[in-house]
Protein backbone atom coordinates (compact mmCIF):
# COMPACT_ATOMS: atom_id res chain seq x y z
CA UNK A 1 0.00 0.00 0.00
CA UNK A 2 1.52 3.33 -1.07
CA UNK A 3 1.76 6.35 1.22
CA UNK A 4 -1.11 8.22 -0.45
CA UNK A 5 -3.51 5.31 0.02
CA UNK A 6 -2.37 4.93 3.64
CA UNK A 7 -3.13 8.60 4.31
CA UNK A 8 -6.57 8.29 2.72
CA UNK A 9 -7.36 5.18 4.78
CA UNK A 10 -6.14 6.96 7.91
CA UNK A 11 -8.42 9.91 7.09
CA UNK A 12 -11.43 7.60 6.79
CA UNK A 13 -10.54 5.95 10.11
CA UNK A 14 -10.28 9.33 11.85
CA UNK A 15 -13.67 10.42 10.47
CA UNK A 16 -15.30 7.18 11.63
CA UNK A 17 -13.83 7.68 15.12
CA UNK A 18 -15.24 11.22 15.16
CA UNK A 19 -18.66 9.84 14.17
CA UNK A 20 -18.61 7.34 17.03
CA UNK A 21 -17.46 10.04 19.45
CA UNK A 22 -20.34 12.36 18.43
CA UNK A 23 -22.92 9.58 18.80
CA UNK A 24 -21.61 8.67 22.26
CA UNK A 25 -21.18 12.30 23.34
CA UNK A 26 -24.63 13.39 22.19
CA UNK A 27 -26.25 12.68 25.56
CA UNK A 28 -23.42 14.46 27.34
CA UNK A 29 -24.32 17.67 25.51
CA UNK A 30 -28.02 17.41 26.26
CA UNK A 31 -28.88 14.75 28.82
CA UNK A 32 -32.66 14.89 28.38
CA UNK A 33 -32.52 14.02 24.71
CA UNK A 34 -36.00 12.53 24.83
CA UNK A 35 -38.64 14.84 26.20
CA UNK A 36 -41.66 13.30 27.93
CA UNK A 37 -44.45 12.55 25.46
CA UNK A 38 -47.60 13.69 27.26
CA UNK A 39 -49.91 12.71 24.39
CA UNK A 40 -48.62 9.18 23.72
CA UNK A 41 -48.02 8.13 27.31
CA UNK A 42 -48.41 4.34 27.74
CA UNK A 43 -48.69 3.91 23.96
CA UNK A 44 -46.20 1.61 22.26
CA UNK A 45 -45.73 1.04 18.52
CA UNK A 46 -45.03 -2.42 17.09
CA UNK A 47 -44.65 -3.99 13.66
CA UNK A 48 -47.45 -6.41 12.71
CA UNK A 49 -48.36 -8.47 9.64
CA UNK A 50 -51.83 -8.42 8.12
CA UNK A 51 -52.84 -12.12 8.20
CA UNK A 52 -56.35 -11.70 6.85
CA UNK A 53 -58.78 -9.01 5.77
CA UNK A 54 -61.94 -10.26 7.46
CA UNK A 55 -64.19 -7.67 5.81
CA UNK A 56 -64.01 -4.23 4.27
CA UNK A 57 -66.37 -1.52 3.16
CA UNK A 58 -64.49 1.05 1.09
CA UNK A 59 -65.92 3.67 -1.24
CA UNK A 60 -64.10 5.90 -3.72
CA UNK A 61 -63.89 9.57 -2.75
CA UNK A 62 -63.06 12.22 -5.39
CA UNK A 63 -61.65 9.52 -7.66
CA UNK A 64 -58.29 9.33 -5.82
CA UNK A 65 -58.93 8.14 -2.27
CA UNK A 66 -60.91 5.28 -0.75
CA UNK A 67 -62.81 5.84 2.49
CA UNK A 68 -64.48 3.39 4.82
CA UNK A 69 -63.62 0.62 7.26
CA UNK A 70 -61.64 -2.62 7.28
CA UNK A 71 -61.73 -5.49 9.75
CA UNK A 72 -58.28 -7.05 9.98
CA UNK A 73 -56.58 -10.01 11.62
CA UNK A 74 -52.98 -9.11 12.47
CA UNK A 75 -50.01 -10.90 13.98
CA UNK A 76 -47.30 -9.00 15.81
CA UNK A 77 -43.85 -9.44 14.27
CA UNK A 78 -41.84 -7.84 17.08
CA UNK A 79 -42.01 -6.72 20.70
CA UNK A 80 -43.36 -8.54 23.77
CA UNK A 81 -46.46 -9.72 21.89
CA UNK A 82 -44.63 -11.30 18.96
CA UNK A 83 -46.57 -14.15 17.38
CA UNK A 84 -49.88 -13.17 19.00
CA UNK A 85 -52.88 -12.55 16.75
CA UNK A 86 -55.61 -9.95 17.22
CA UNK A 87 -58.61 -8.59 15.35
CA UNK A 88 -58.54 -4.84 14.76
CA UNK A 89 -60.72 -2.25 13.02
CA UNK A 90 -59.01 0.03 10.51
CA UNK A 91 -60.91 3.27 9.85
CA UNK A 92 -59.84 4.75 6.50
CA UNK A 93 -60.37 8.53 6.22
CA UNK A 94 -58.95 11.38 4.20
CA UNK A 95 -56.49 12.21 6.97
CA UNK A 96 -55.58 8.62 7.86
CA UNK A 97 -55.74 6.90 4.49
CA UNK A 98 -53.97 3.67 5.49
CA UNK A 99 -55.40 0.84 3.40
CA UNK A 100 -54.24 -2.61 4.53
CA UNK A 101 -53.56 -5.57 2.24
CA UNK A 102 -52.85 -9.18 3.15
CA UNK A 103 -49.20 -10.02 3.68
CA UNK A 104 -48.16 -6.40 4.20
CA UNK A 105 -46.83 -4.97 7.44
CA UNK A 106 -48.38 -2.17 9.49
CA UNK A 107 -47.33 -0.17 12.53
CA UNK A 108 -49.86 -0.74 15.30
CA UNK A 109 -50.32 1.74 18.17
CA UNK A 110 -51.02 -0.20 21.38
CA UNK A 111 -52.31 1.39 24.57
CA UNK A 112 -50.76 -0.61 27.41
CA UNK A 113 -52.57 -0.99 30.72
CA UNK A 114 -51.45 -3.40 33.46
CA UNK A 115 -48.90 -4.94 31.09
CA UNK A 116 -51.61 -5.86 28.59
CA UNK A 117 -52.97 -4.35 25.39
CA UNK A 118 -56.11 -2.38 26.26
CA UNK A 119 -56.67 -0.69 22.88
CA UNK A 120 -55.16 -0.86 19.41
CA UNK A 121 -55.27 1.23 16.26
CA UNK A 122 -53.52 1.25 12.88
CA UNK A 123 -50.86 3.94 12.97
CA UNK A 124 -49.16 3.67 9.58
CA UNK A 125 -47.61 1.45 6.93
CA UNK A 126 -44.29 -0.17 7.91
CA UNK A 127 -41.80 1.45 5.53
CA UNK A 128 -38.42 1.24 7.24
CA UNK A 129 -37.21 -1.83 5.32
CA UNK A 130 -37.86 -0.19 1.94
CA UNK A 131 -36.14 3.03 3.04
CA UNK A 132 -33.08 1.06 4.14
CA UNK A 133 -32.98 -0.79 0.79
CA UNK A 134 -33.03 2.58 -1.00
CA UNK A 135 -30.24 3.91 1.24
CA UNK A 136 -28.08 0.83 0.62
CA UNK A 137 -28.75 1.03 -3.13
CA UNK A 138 -27.69 4.67 -3.09
CA UNK A 139 -24.47 3.88 -1.23
CA UNK A 140 -23.66 0.91 -3.51
CA UNK A 141 -24.14 3.04 -6.62
CA UNK A 142 -21.86 5.78 -5.27
CA UNK A 143 -19.12 3.25 -4.43
CA UNK A 144 -19.57 1.36 -7.73
CA UNK A 145 -19.26 4.50 -9.83
CA UNK A 146 -16.75 6.39 -7.69
CA UNK A 147 -14.66 3.43 -6.46
CA UNK A 148 -12.47 4.50 -3.50
CA UNK A 149 -13.42 8.16 -3.92
CA UNK A 150 -17.05 7.06 -3.83
CA UNK A 151 -16.39 5.31 -0.51
CA UNK A 152 -14.95 8.54 0.84
CA UNK A 153 -18.07 10.37 -0.36
CA UNK A 154 -20.29 7.90 1.53
CA UNK A 155 -18.23 8.35 4.70
CA UNK A 156 -18.47 12.15 4.41
CA UNK A 157 -22.24 11.90 3.91
CA UNK A 158 -22.59 9.75 7.02
CA UNK A 159 -20.41 12.22 8.93
CA UNK A 160 -22.59 15.16 7.87
CA UNK A 161 -25.78 13.35 8.92
CA UNK A 162 -24.34 12.43 12.33
CA UNK A 163 -23.04 15.98 12.78
CA UNK A 164 -26.54 17.39 12.27
CA UNK A 165 -28.37 14.77 14.36
CA UNK A 166 -25.91 14.13 17.19
CA UNK A 167 -24.13 17.48 17.47
CA UNK A 168 -26.26 20.32 16.11
CA UNK A 169 -29.60 19.20 17.57
CA UNK A 170 -28.23 18.54 21.10
CA UNK A 171 -26.43 21.91 21.00
CA UNK A 172 -29.70 23.63 20.01
CA UNK A 173 -31.59 21.90 22.84
CA UNK A 174 -28.80 22.80 25.26
CA UNK A 175 -29.42 26.49 24.48
CA UNK A 176 -26.69 27.41 22.02
CA UNK A 177 -27.58 30.17 19.56
CA UNK A 178 -28.91 28.43 16.40
CA UNK A 179 -26.60 30.35 14.05
CA UNK A 180 -23.54 29.39 16.12
CA UNK A 181 -24.59 25.71 16.19
CA UNK A 182 -25.19 25.78 12.42
CA UNK A 183 -21.80 27.42 11.79
CA UNK A 184 -20.09 24.62 13.75
CA UNK A 185 -21.83 22.02 11.61
CA UNK A 186 -21.04 23.91 8.40
CA UNK A 187 -17.36 24.20 9.30
CA UNK A 188 -16.96 20.54 10.30
CA UNK A 189 -18.96 19.21 7.36
CA UNK A 190 -17.10 21.38 4.86
CA UNK A 191 -13.67 20.53 6.23
CA UNK A 192 -14.26 16.78 6.47
CA UNK A 193 -16.17 16.40 3.18
CA UNK A 194 -13.75 18.39 1.05
CA UNK A 195 -10.65 16.90 2.67
CA UNK A 196 -11.95 13.36 2.16
CA UNK A 197 -12.94 14.00 -1.45
CA UNK A 198 -10.05 16.24 -2.50
CA UNK A 199 -7.30 15.33 -0.04
CA UNK A 200 -5.03 17.82 1.70
CA UNK A 201 -4.04 20.21 -1.07
CA UNK A 202 -4.29 23.78 -2.31
CA UNK A 203 -7.37 22.76 -4.27
CA UNK A 204 -9.13 21.60 -1.09
CA UNK A 205 -8.07 24.69 0.86
CA UNK A 206 -9.38 26.88 -1.95
CA UNK A 207 -12.74 25.03 -1.92
CA UNK A 208 -13.02 25.23 1.89
CA UNK A 209 -12.45 29.00 1.93
CA UNK A 210 -14.88 29.53 -0.96
CA UNK A 211 -17.57 27.39 0.68
CA UNK A 212 -17.34 29.05 4.09
CA UNK A 213 -17.31 32.52 2.52
CA UNK A 214 -20.37 31.76 0.36
CA UNK A 215 -22.39 30.26 3.21
CA UNK A 216 -21.58 33.14 5.54
CA UNK A 217 -22.58 35.64 2.84
CA UNK A 218 -25.93 33.81 2.42
CA UNK A 219 -26.54 33.95 6.17
CA UNK A 220 -25.65 37.64 6.45
CA UNK A 221 -27.98 38.50 3.56
CA UNK A 222 -30.78 36.46 5.13
CA UNK A 223 -30.22 38.03 8.54
CA UNK A 224 -30.15 41.62 7.27
CA UNK A 225 -33.20 41.32 5.02
CA UNK A 226 -34.97 39.16 7.59
CA UNK A 227 -34.59 41.94 10.14
CA UNK A 228 -35.71 44.58 7.64
CA UNK A 229 -38.79 42.50 6.75
CA UNK A 230 -39.47 41.53 10.40
CA UNK A 231 -38.97 37.83 9.67
CA UNK A 232 -37.44 35.96 12.59
CA UNK A 233 -38.94 32.51 12.21
CA UNK A 234 -41.13 33.00 15.27
CA UNK A 235 -44.26 32.78 13.11
CA UNK A 236 -43.44 29.47 11.41
CA UNK A 237 -46.06 26.70 11.34
CA UNK A 238 -44.07 24.59 13.78
CA UNK A 239 -43.50 27.44 16.26
CA UNK A 240 -46.23 26.37 18.67
CA UNK A 241 -44.87 22.84 18.88
CA UNK A 242 -41.31 24.18 19.27
CA UNK A 243 -42.46 26.37 22.15
CA UNK A 244 -43.42 23.23 24.09
CA UNK A 245 -39.95 21.84 23.41
CA UNK A 246 -38.33 25.07 24.60
CA UNK A 247 -40.19 24.79 27.93
CA UNK A 248 -38.15 21.73 28.90
CA UNK A 249 -34.91 22.67 27.12
CA UNK A 250 -32.83 25.70 26.21
CA UNK A 251 -34.03 25.87 22.60
CA UNK A 252 -33.97 29.37 21.07
CA UNK A 253 -36.61 29.53 18.35
CA UNK A 254 -35.99 32.90 16.71
CA UNK A 255 -32.62 31.98 15.21
CA UNK A 256 -33.75 28.69 13.66
CA UNK A 257 -34.75 30.38 10.40
CA UNK A 258 -31.23 31.66 9.72
CA UNK A 259 -29.62 28.42 10.91
CA UNK A 260 -31.79 26.58 8.39
CA UNK A 261 -30.59 28.86 5.61
CA UNK A 262 -27.00 28.05 6.55
CA UNK A 263 -27.61 24.31 6.33
CA UNK A 264 -29.80 24.55 3.19
CA UNK A 265 -27.29 26.54 1.17
CA UNK A 266 -24.25 24.49 2.24
CA UNK A 267 -24.59 21.68 -0.31
CA UNK A 268 -25.02 23.89 -3.37
CA UNK A 269 -22.32 26.35 -2.29
CA UNK A 270 -19.89 23.50 -1.58
CA UNK A 271 -20.55 22.04 -5.03
CA UNK A 272 -19.82 25.36 -6.74
CA UNK A 273 -16.69 26.05 -4.71
CA UNK A 274 -15.21 22.57 -5.23
CA UNK A 275 -15.94 22.61 -8.98
CA UNK A 276 -14.23 25.97 -9.46
CA UNK A 277 -11.28 25.00 -7.26
CA UNK A 278 -10.82 21.74 -9.19
CA UNK A 279 -11.01 23.56 -12.54
CA UNK A 280 -8.41 26.12 -11.47
CA UNK A 281 -6.15 23.35 -10.22
CA UNK A 282 -6.40 21.60 -13.59
CA UNK A 283 -5.73 24.86 -15.47
CA UNK A 284 -2.45 25.28 -13.58
CA UNK A 285 -1.54 21.60 -14.05
CA UNK A 286 -2.08 21.81 -17.83
CA UNK A 287 -0.43 25.21 -18.27
CA UNK A 288 1.98 26.09 -15.45
CA UNK A 289 2.82 29.39 -17.17
CA UNK A 290 -0.76 30.67 -16.89
CA UNK A 291 -0.81 34.23 -15.54
CA UNK A 292 -2.95 35.32 -12.60
CA UNK A 293 -5.22 37.33 -14.91
CA UNK A 294 -5.71 34.40 -17.28
CA UNK A 295 -6.36 32.05 -14.34
CA UNK A 296 -8.98 34.43 -12.93
CA UNK A 297 -10.66 34.75 -16.32
CA UNK A 298 -10.78 30.97 -16.76
CA UNK A 299 -12.11 30.42 -13.23
CA UNK A 300 -14.85 33.01 -13.72
CA UNK A 301 -15.83 31.39 -17.02
CA UNK A 302 -16.38 28.07 -15.25
CA UNK A 303 -18.22 29.73 -12.35
CA UNK A 304 -20.60 31.77 -14.46
CA UNK A 305 -21.63 28.64 -16.34
CA UNK A 306 -22.59 27.05 -13.01
CA UNK A 307 -24.52 29.98 -11.54
CA UNK A 308 -27.73 29.47 -13.49
CA UNK A 309 -28.07 25.75 -12.87
CA UNK A 310 -27.08 25.84 -9.20
CA UNK A 311 -29.39 28.73 -8.27
CA UNK A 312 -32.20 26.89 -10.07
CA UNK A 313 -31.34 23.76 -8.09
CA UNK A 314 -31.62 25.59 -4.77
CA UNK A 315 -34.82 27.48 -5.61
CA UNK A 316 -36.54 24.42 -7.09
CA UNK A 317 -35.57 22.29 -4.08
CA UNK A 318 -37.15 24.82 -1.72
CA UNK A 319 -40.22 25.19 -3.95
CA UNK A 320 -40.65 21.43 -4.13
CA UNK A 321 -40.46 21.11 -0.36
CA UNK A 322 -43.36 23.53 0.10
CA UNK A 323 -45.36 22.64 -3.02
CA UNK A 324 -48.49 21.76 -1.05
CA UNK A 325 -48.49 25.14 0.70
CA UNK A 326 -47.96 26.95 -2.61
CA UNK A 327 -50.96 25.15 -4.11
CA UNK A 328 -53.15 26.16 -1.17
CA UNK A 329 -52.00 29.78 -1.37
CA UNK A 330 -52.50 30.25 -5.09
CA UNK A 331 -55.75 28.27 -5.18
CA UNK A 332 -57.32 30.58 -2.59
CA UNK A 333 -59.19 33.73 -3.59
CA UNK A 334 -56.72 35.88 -1.70
CA UNK A 335 -55.99 39.57 -2.00
CA UNK A 336 -52.63 40.23 -3.69
CA UNK A 337 -51.34 42.41 -0.85
CA UNK A 338 -52.29 39.75 1.69
CA UNK A 339 -50.66 36.95 -0.31
CA UNK A 340 -47.38 38.76 -1.02
CA UNK A 341 -46.92 39.60 2.67
CA UNK A 342 -47.65 36.16 4.15
CA UNK A 343 -45.02 34.95 6.59
CA UNK A 344 -44.69 31.53 4.97
CA UNK A 345 -44.30 32.88 1.43
CA UNK A 346 -41.82 35.59 2.44
CA UNK A 347 -39.74 33.11 4.45
CA UNK A 348 -39.48 30.77 1.46
CA UNK A 349 -38.47 33.63 -0.84
CA UNK A 350 -35.90 34.81 1.70
CA UNK A 351 -34.39 31.33 2.00
CA UNK A 352 -34.23 30.78 -1.75
CA UNK A 353 -32.79 34.18 -2.67
CA UNK A 354 -30.34 34.40 0.24
CA UNK A 355 -28.95 30.98 -0.68
CA UNK A 356 -28.77 31.99 -4.34
CA UNK A 357 -26.87 35.17 -3.45
CA UNK A 358 -24.42 32.99 -1.53
CA UNK A 359 -23.95 30.76 -4.59
CA UNK A 360 -23.41 33.72 -6.93
CA UNK A 361 -20.82 35.36 -4.67
CA UNK A 362 -19.08 32.02 -4.05
CA UNK A 363 -17.82 32.18 -7.64
CA UNK A 364 -15.70 35.37 -7.39
CA UNK A 365 -14.68 34.57 -3.80
CA UNK A 366 -13.37 31.11 -4.78
CA UNK A 367 -11.66 32.48 -7.90
CA UNK A 368 -10.00 35.24 -5.87
CA UNK A 369 -8.80 32.75 -3.25
CA UNK A 370 -7.47 30.46 -5.99
CA UNK A 371 -5.56 33.30 -7.61
CA UNK A 372 -3.94 34.10 -4.27
CA UNK A 373 -2.93 30.45 -3.80
CA UNK A 374 -1.61 29.95 -7.35
CA UNK A 375 -0.38 33.51 -7.87
CA UNK A 376 2.52 33.76 -10.28
CA UNK A 377 4.67 36.50 -11.75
Amino acid sequence: MDDKLKMEALGILVVLILCIAMVIGSNLIFENSYLPDKINRNVQYYKAEVIEIISENLQTDSGEFSLGKQELKIQFAEGPYIGQQYNISNYVSRLYNIIATEGKYLVIACYISNDAIAEMSVYNHYRFNFIMILVLLFFVLIIWVGKFKGLRSVISLIFTGITVMDLMLPLLLRGMAPIVAALIVVFLSTLVTLCLVGGFSKKTFNAVIGTLAGVIVATVVAYVFGKLANLSGATMEETEALLYVSETSGLKIKGLLFAGILITSLGAVMDVAMSIASAMHEFIAVNPDLSTKELAHSGMAVGTDMIGTMTNTLILALAGGTLNNFILIFAADMDTVQMLNMDMLCVEILQALAGSVGIVLTVPLTVWCGCMLYRRR
